[in-house]
């Protein structure tokens, strides 16, 4: 499964609760703090609702 990593570009300071809530359920904390999550339905809805806070690049799969 493919690797996303999430970043916290934004604050937020100022949003709404349950944005702030889903920012810490995706184990962000402070502003440039990432996040390495595998790909998910559950995880793209995440970055859906906070969207406009966060900065999202793939990660290339790893050769073993």
């Amino acid at each position: 499964m493919p690797k996303l990593e999430i970043e916290l570009v934004r604050s937020p300071v100022g949003y709404k609760y349950d944005q702030k809530e889903t920012v810490k359920a995706l184990g962000l904390k402070k502003l440039h703090d990432k996040v390495v999550k595998e790909d998910s339905p559950q995880i793209k809805g995440m970055i859906n609702k906070i969207r406009h806070l966060v900065k999202v690049e793939e990660l290339e799969k790893e050769e073993e």
